[in-house]
């Protein structure tokens, strides 16, 4: 999605929460002024904040009938099932946004413009159909091209899904640009691809060529960039998704890496008892060893579950334990994290 001003609205029934709207709740973090309404059923009648924090007096309404009045031009899905389906629900939502002329996005599995009857409809109301997880095509095999790359890379990854991976890689893109660096973001999710308007939706690529995907996006990078952050996926330790960790690894071979852990959380998205971060790290490194040294520049926790008081005493215990930068950086800022990072480019 490129950064003109839209007036865009969020569709999540039975979805509008920290962690199952994560698309959504981007775009309410980083582009409100964007977002005229919310659609989830279940919580109609709330304003965004009262549910997520932030996002201020955006409000929730039950259908796509009645958003209407705040006149939206897109309509973004803002979560994903799992297996990346459309439901019948999802369904006749979308089509009621088309024939009042919005546009829509979407990061489902389940692709709009292969379907003859949403084609046919945004054709006939002159709408545009955007399917966030189309794999490119060609694809891209491996060329070992990171043997001669010049330009470091930086991969966020995670004890476990929906551990703040794309959020902390896209604050720290941000801060790094505002410090003055050349820093390029490449997206590797829908909510990355959607934020940044480019990327490899890595999850919908054929295994064989998941790590080609990510070495020519990173090789078509700059030649004076100081610094790419990839968008981690998953975690080397969840049973369901650990293959896009791995594929994502191996595109981006990358010089350093940060982890992001959910210290409230002990189970992960699967019910399993969740790995220790010191299992996770080791993982990492240890598959490195044989193409390159990569190492961890920092922690980032996410700790909304926890009080100021008990945040900050947790961020202290993981820094002296790791003897690395930690912080939250949307709670807490940049503490010495930052620096941490910077350090590296000079």
């Amino acid at each position: 999605m490129n950064n003109t001003e839209k007036r865009i609205v969020i569709l999540c029934h039975r979805a509008f929460n920290y962690m199952l709207n994560k698309t959504g709740n981007m775009l309410i973090r980083y582009r409100p002024k964007d977002v005229v309404a919310v659609i989830d059923k279940e919580k109609s009648g709330i304003f965004v904040e009262s549910e997520l924090g932030y996002g201020g007096n955006i409000p929730v309404v039950e259908n796509f009938e009645a958003c209407k009045i705040f006149k939206p031009d897109t309509l973004v899905l803002g979560n994903a099932s799992q297996g990346g389906f459309i439901s019948d629900e999802y369904r006749n939502e979308i089509k009621n946004a088309i024939m009042s002329g919005c546009n829509i996005i979407s990061g489902m599995h389940q692709f709009l413009q292969d379907d003859p009857e949403l084609a046919n409809l945004a054709k006939k109301y002159n709408v545009t159909l955007t399917d966030l997880r189309r794999p490119p095509k060609p694809p891209n095999f491996p060329k070992a091209s990171w043997q001669d790359r010049t330009i470091p890379v930086l991969l966020i990854v995670g004890t476990d899904c929906d551990t703040g991976k794309m959020t902390t890689g896209w604050e720290i893109t941000h801060r790094l640009k505002e410090r003055g660096r050349k820093v390029e973001f490449i997206g590797t999710g829908q909510t990355g691809i959607l934020l940044s308007g480019s990327g490899v939706p890595i999850d919908a690529v054929t295994a064989d060529f998941m790590a080609g995907e990510i070495e020519h996006v990173i090789d078509q990078c700059p030649d004076d960039t100081e610094l790419v952050i990839v968008e981690g996926q998953g975690s080397l330790t969840n049973q369901y998704y650990a293959g896009v960790t791995l594929g994502l690894l191996h595109g981006a071979m990358p010089d350093y890496m940060i982890m992001t852990h959910d210290p409230g959380r002990p189970e992960d998205v699967t019910d399993l008892p969740i790995s220790s971060m010191k299992q996770v790290m080791e993982l990492h490194v240890d598959l490195m060893k044989n193409f390159r040294d990569s190492k961890f520049l920092g922690i980032n926790l996410l700790t909304f579950k926890f009080s100021d008081e008990e945040a900050m005493s947790e961020i202290e215990k993981t820094e002296k334990e790791y003897g690395i930068a930690t912080t939250d950086l949307v709670r807490f800022g940049d503490m010495n994290f930052m620096d941490a990072i910077e350090n590296e480019l000079i």
